[in-house]
């Protein structure tokens, strides 16, 4: 039997892959690639594919985009039957997912199903976040300051809740829910203390502050805002 392997392969640069990733990629047998969108390469299968060999099979599963839970569940049991098919036939099978697999990845799911039938190891990725720290050179967190990290999709009462009680706040892929969350800080008077980064590592990327950003504007997809109660850009 083989191993199921969960792996993240970091922000969007692909030489922020980490080398254990890399190595778990080479020995790869087979390897499922997620799709947002039939017929299409992900993002993640871009970053990672400097690093596959010439006798890795490369399986496109797609993952619909939906709030239906039950066709979301249906989704990843026939995709874990697969994976589980194909472990048990001796394969070292492998799972790529953006940033690291641990936080907000359709691999928890994949494994919480997979892992009663056959071995299965996570292998940590650089989150968008800690990227977005790094490539402007500011702590998430410092001494004894808290951090929450939460996603655009909550409700605005949720991350209202998260500002009241934290320190620094992290607020992934807010472009759903842009004019919300820009009003929200602005009754908050947090605006100068919140840093837009949009397409963290690749070459489109953007930092900017929101207390110079308009609330109409469109923001890219991959959007992450920054917010710092103790400091202001």
């Amino acid at each position: 039997m083989g191993t199921f392997y969960g792996i993240g392969v970091g922000p969007g640069d692909s030489e922020l892959i980490t080398v254990k990733a890399v190595n778990i990629i080479k020995k790869l047998t087979i390897l499922y690639a997620p799709q947002a969108r039939k017929n299409g390469l992900s993002f993640a299968e871009k970053i990672a594919t400097p690093y596959f060999t010439d006798s890795l099979t490369i399986k496109r599963r797609h993952f619909p985009m939906t709030h239906d839970l039950a066709e979301k569940q249906q989704s990843w049991n026939e995709i874990a039957a697969e994976i589980i098919k194909d472990v048990k036939a001796g394969n070292e099978v492998g799972f790529i997912t953006l940033g690291d697999p641990s936080v907000y990845s359709t691999y928890s799911y994949l494994a919480d199903i997979v892992r009663d039938d056959v071995p299965i190891k996570t292998i940590a990725g650089i989150s968008s976040y800690s990227q977005i720290a790094a490539e402007v050179s500011i702590p998430l967190t410092i001494d004894n300051e808290s951090l929450e990290v939460i996603p655009a999709t909550a409700s605005i009462d949720q991350i209202s809740q998260a500002l009241d009680v934290n320190d620094n706040v992290i607020l992934m892929k807010v472009s759903a829910k842009f004019e919300a969350i820009y009003q929200l800080l602005s009754d908050r008077e947090l605006l100068g203390n919140a840093l837009l980064v949009s397409d963290a590592s690749l070459e489109s990327e953007s930092a900017r502050k929101l207390s110079e950003m308009a609330i109409s504007e469109k923001v890219p997809y991959f959007s992450t805002v920054l917010i710092k109660k103790q400091l202001r850009f």
